[in-house]
Parts: C-alpha cells; sequence; structure tokens
C-alpha cells in the first residue's frame, strides 16, 4: 500500500485541503455511480431496483464495508439515518438495560447533538435521569455506580483530544455502566477495535474521514452478544423481522438490522459505497502513523513560523486524533484568509482554526506549503481585511 492515493480523488486545482474532518474530499467514481442509480436504476428500473439492483441489501452491504474499518465483525453494523438519530437510539437502548440507575455521564466538550439527544431523550421518557459533563480528563472519576451510560465521543471535535477507549470502557463496566462511543471524528483516522473494545455501542457518520459526501448516512454498531436483548426506542419498518409481513405490530429483526428505522437512503448509499473504495487494500495502522507524521510535521513547522499561535491539541501523538488545531484571537478571520488562498481548513468558536489530516489524500508538501500561507498571512496582516471578518452560516 502507498499513501497518499491523490489519483482516486477529485481535488480542485490550487487547493491544500485540510477540513477532511468535517467533510470528506469527492472520490473519483462517486458521481458517476450516483448518476448510474439515477438513471440506470431509478429511470430504468423503477421500483424494480429494490431487488433487480439490491437495493434492499445496500444498507447491510455498506454496514458491512464500515464494520472492517472499526474493527467491528459482520452484521454487527447498521447504516441509515443521522447520526443524532442513532445517538438517540443507542442511548435509549442503553438507559433501558440499566433501568435502576438514573445518570448518564458524557463530558464538557462532547459534541453538542450527543447533548441535545440526551437532554431530549430525558424529558421525552421523564424518569428522572439527570446527564453530568465533567472535563473531559475527569471522565474516569466520574463513573460511579450511579451511572447508567457513559457516552463519550472520541475524538474531541474542536481540539482532536482523544480519549482512551480501552481504559474508559474498562471503567465503564466495572461500575456496571454501558458504554457508549461516537465515532464521527475517528472512523476512518484512526485504528479502531470496537469489538476488542467491549463497548455495547457505537456510532458515527460517514461525510468525514469516511468521505461520504454531505448528509451521507450515519451507522450504529451494537456488541453482537447482546442485539437480542437490545428494544430500539424509534421502531421502524426496516428494523421488524419481515418488513414486507406488513404486520400490525412491531417484531424486531434477529440482528443489528432491528437498529434500522425508515426507508434506506438509496442514492447516498450508493455513493458511499463508492466511496469506500478507495480504502481497498489499506491498513489502518499505516493510516494513523502516516497522519501523526503529518500532524508531527504541522505542529513544528507552524511553533517554528507562527509562534503567536497557541496549540490547543495534545502535543503527544497517543492523545490525539488526526486534525491539530490552533488557537488565535482572531481565528476566525485568519481561517478566511487561508481559505481564500486555496488552504481549507475551518472554525470552532470562540477561537480555534481546526486541521485535518488525511493521508488518502494529503501528503508531506502539502503541510510545507500550508504553513507556508499561514506564516505569510500572520506576517502582513492580510486576515485584517474587512471581507475576512463577514460572518458566514457555516464555519
Amino acid at each position: 500500500m502507498q499513501l497518499p492515493r491523490k489519483d482516486l480523488f477529485e481535488i480542485p486545482d490550487g487547493v491544500i485541503y485540510l477540513d477532511g474532518n468535517s467533510l470528506g474530499v469527492l472520490p473519483k467514481g462517486a458521481a458517476a455511480r450516483a448518476a448510474q442509480v439515477i438513471e440506470e436504476e431509478w429511470g430504468g428500473q423503477l421500483i424494480r431496483a429494490w431487488n433487480s439492483a439490491g437495493w434492499m441489501d445496500l444498507p447491510r452491504v455498506v454496514g458491512d464495508r464500515i464494520a472492517s474499518l472499526i474493527g467491528a465483525p459482520k452484521g454487527s453494523v447498521a447504516t441509515g439515518d443521522t447520526l443524532s438519530v442513532k445517538v438517540y437510539q443507542a442511548l435509549d437502548a442503553a438507559l433501558k438495560m440499566r433501568p435502576d440507575r438514573k445518570v448518564i455521564l458524557s463530558d464538557s466538550g462532547n459534541f453538542p447533538t450527543d447533548l441535545y439527544m440526551a437532554q431530549g431523550l430525558i424529558e421525552t421518557i421523564g424518569k428522572g435521569h439527570i446527564l453530568r459533563t465533567p472535563e473531559p480528563e475527569d471522565v474516569v472519576e466520574a463513573i460511579s455506580d450511579e451511572v447508567a451510560v457513559v457516552m463519550l465521543t472520541h475524538v474531541d471535535y474542536r481540539t482532536g483530544r482523544m480519549h482512551d477507549m480501552d481504559a474508559i470502557t474498562r471503567a465503564a463496566h466495572a461500575a456496571g455502566a454501558v458504554m457508549i462511543w461516537d465515532l464521527a471524528h475517528s472512523a476512518g483516522a484512526v485504528a479502531l477495535d470496537i469489538a476488542g473494545s467491549q463497548a455495547e455501542f457505537a456510532v458515527g457518520c460517514t461525510y468525514k474521514y469516511l468521505n461520504g459526501g454531505p448528509g451521507a448516512p450515519a451507522f450504529i454498531y451494537v456488541r453482537p452478544d447482546l442485539i437480542d436483548a437490545v428494544a430500539p426506542g424509534l421502531a421502524g419498518w426496516m428494523g421488524h423481522a419481515a418488513p414486507f409481513a406488513m404486520d400490525p405490530g412491531y417484531r424486531p429483526a434477529l440482528t443489528t438490522e432491528r437498529m434500522r428505522i425508515g426507508t434506506p437512503p438509496i442514492l447516498q448509499l450508493s455513493v458511499l459505497q463508492e466511496a469506500l473504495t478507495v480504502w481497498d487494500g489499506v491498513d489502518m495502522a499505516a493510516i494513523r502513523s502516516a497522519s501523526l507524521r503529518l500532524s508531527d510535521l504541522f505542529i513544528a513547522e507552524v511553533e517554528a513560523r507562527c509562534p503567536e499561535l497557541i496549540l490547543a491539541t495534545p502535543r503527544e501523538p497517543s492523545a490525539r486524533g488526526s486534525q491539530v488545531s490552533f488557537a488565535h484571537p482572531n481565528g476566525y478571520a485568519v481561517m478566511q484568509a487561508l481559505i481564500d488562498r486555496g488552504v481549507i481548513g475551518d472554525f470552532r468558536p470562540p477561537n480555534l482554526m481546526r486541521f485535518g489530516f488525511t493521508p488518502l489524500y494529503i501528503d508531506d508538501a502539502d503541510v510545507i506549503a500550508a504553513t507556508e500561507v499561514l506564516q505569510n498571512i500572520l506576517e502582513t496582516d492580510a486576515w485584517k481585511a474587512a471581507k475576512y471578518r463577514r460572518v458566514s452560516k457555516v464555519t
């Protein structure tokens, strides 16, 4: 295997793309696959395509491909819906597994939607649950016999700080709690062994490092030995044991497919299926090694060239995912100036500039060139231009 694989992606000329941690690059072949589904399958086969084009099996086929990238066995990953929905499903099922406990434990740095889902579920079921959010470094100490569920995002979306999955899962289980991992910022970025961790549930999105495109379907993993005991809180017809039996009562599928809800998004699943072919023959350990080399290089170059920037990401490689964040009081404007010059990252409040490192299409030369542009922007105060201070809807 050789990295990067730039020839497999549609990268615009003159662009250094350091935002794969937010939205991945378009893989070559994805647009043609979408056109095929629209024109040949939908257009030519109409409703017959559910059988003749394999549409009905697509969520399972794509789920098995994702499973291979997160260290899970075939049949343990279901795809569809959004990450927020999958968080809700996992949390609802986990709480039912610990009916005598009332605490959901997350951390203060978790992605907001995960916390919103927890708060909404607490209000919906009305059984007196509470959500606790200690600082990320204090999570293990906060796990007690009051905790029903520990729900964490593996890699912090702001800073790239990475939790120790195995250690925290062991601590949760030692206290009798259920473990849920959100892999949104680690699937396709770091080597994962979700099955080996023994976590009960994991969820994630596919439009970041997996390059599935904007709004690509999410996934949910359920530990195989638990599937018979998992009661979906959102029970839809596609999670039924026999969807087309049209039974008036719900009878869950005997596999992780019970975590499916509604009609699968075939166009997006087909694009995702094609996007996942870029991982053929890729060793995730090699991806991780390359990612750390690139991010180490970036940190060294930025600190040498731009001493006014403050590293917000752990310096220790084992404690970070595949992104690096630097703080600057005018980080938004600096980032807009970078984007205007073809170096694309993004910004998260209050002052963080985020840079993602995707070894499938980023190399050392890209890192050096990006830091040179950043240095020039800071040295010339180019970021002070009024146009860079106008805040867009998406930052």
